[in-house]
């Protein structure tokens, strides 16, 4: 039992570290930026990753996703944006069109350092969820990895390459259902929790 108690303590130590967010207050506004996955493509109405996490956090979550958007474009989309809801935290899930178009991946990690210092320069924190690279097996992109490391940021590596894995969470073959945006949007509110952003559940 006792070194039951120690492991448990060990998992619960090392589930906590990691970059940290600052905590958001009683009534954040999250805005979650990116294309497709983050609009909701595939998803019934109002069960989009952004209309779950709204419920779970019980806070604001703009969905600011576009479909077919490239990081370039999200890179110019992005300041008119944050203008114009000014967010306690910024979501940035950007780079599958990239990826599935076969576009530099040196200008994919270029274009969302700058979004990332766009965000930062308004002292907006950012959490970073990363998409897969194409292949049979999908594993998340190593330049989420970097970027998170480079500008000490929360990422969220390998939850989407892993749910684009299983049949049962996709609508189709980059698009997820119901199931796998809730799981997504469970997945970012426990890492936000954890990094100290929201309260956990």
């Amino acid at each position: 039992m006792r070194y039951l108690l120690i492991l448990l303590l060990a998992s619960s130590l090392l589930g906590c570290g990691g970059p940290r967010l600052p905590y958001l207050g009683e009534n954040p506004r999250i805005l979650a930026f990116g294309d497709s996955l983050t609009q909701g493509v595939g998803a019934s109405s109002g069960m989009d990753y952004p209309s779950r996490l709204a419920r779970l956090c019980q806070c604001e979550v703009v969905n600011a996703g576009l479909a077919g958007e490239t990081s370039a474009e999200g890179l110019a989309r992005l300041p008119g944006v944050m203008d114009a809801t000014e967010p306690d935290l910024l979501l940035l899930l950007e780079g599958g069109n990239d990826v599935l178009r076969g576009l530099d991946q040196k200008a994919l990690k270029a274009n969302l350092a700058s979004m990332i210092t766009e965000a930062k320069r308004r002292n907006v924190p950012v959490m970073l969820v990363a998409v897969p690279d194409k292949g049979v097996w999908l594993r998340p992109l190593p330049l989420y990895g970097e970027l998170a490391e480079e500008f000490d940021l929360p990422v969220l590596d390998d939850t989407v390459a892993q749910l684009l894995g299983q049949p049962g969470m996709k609508s189709d073959t980059v698009h997820f259902n119901d199931a796998g945006y809730h799981e997504l949007a469970l997945q970012i509110h426990r890492l936000a929790a954890e990094r100290g952003a929201l309260e956990a559940p």
